[in-house]
């Protein structure tokens, strides 16, 4: 692939792109680790009051 000088703006564009890109994979990774976050401690929360409620058991 030759250089492409400076001022080219399909070089400009394929750089503006590749920023939206990874921002927007930076975003959805974060969206992925707390939906994960929120899961497990949904999980251990619900696992904890089942806990307390099977040893107060009459």
């Amino acid at each position: 692939m030759p250089d492409r000088p400076a001022d080219d703006p399909t070089a400009a564009l394929e750089r503006h792109l590749e920023e939206v890109r990874l921002k927007q994979e930076t975003r959805n990774e974060r969206q992925v680790w707390y939906f994960l976050a929120y899961f497990l401690f949904g999980i251990h929360f619900l696992a904890f009051v089942m806990i307390y409620a099977v040893h107060h058991a009459k």
